[in-house]
Formats: structure tokens, sequence, C-alpha cells
């Protein structure tokens, strides 16, 4: 699923800086020679943090759209 923003302020569509945190849950298999290989990941829980409108500057009026809209 994908989600779309919109800011009231300035009409935005486009662009936006978001600040999301992602907890995943992996598999790390180390060879003998130390080299890393990160398998099976898992995504538990992603949180949006923030979302800034990168034309005007500011989070203070960006919505979440519908999927209609």
């Amino acid at each position: 699923m994908i989600t779309r923003y919109r800011c009231n302020a300035c009409g935005n569509l486009t662009r936006f800086d978001v600040v999301e945190t992602t907890s995943i849950r992996s598999f790390h298999h180390y060879t003998v020679g130390g080299e890393l290989s990160i398998e099976e990941p898992e995504v538990i829980a992603t949180t949006i943090e923030s979302v800034t409108c990168r034309w005007c500057g500011h989070g203070r009026d960006v919505e979440v759209l519908n999927e209609s809209e």
C-alpha cells in the first residue's frame, strides 16, 4: 500500500520529506571469514514520525489522501 500526501498550505502533491522508523527482524549469517549475509528480512512495525512539505517547508497542514483522491 502506498501512502499519498497533500499539503493544504501550498497544494503540493509530489514532494515530501518523510521520517519513519521501521523495525525489521532478519537472520544474520556470518561466514567463518566474518562476511555478513542478511537473509529473510521481515518488517514488524513501521511508524511515520513526521511529514514535511518540500515546497513550503513545513508539515503543519499535510494530510494523508484517501485512495479515491
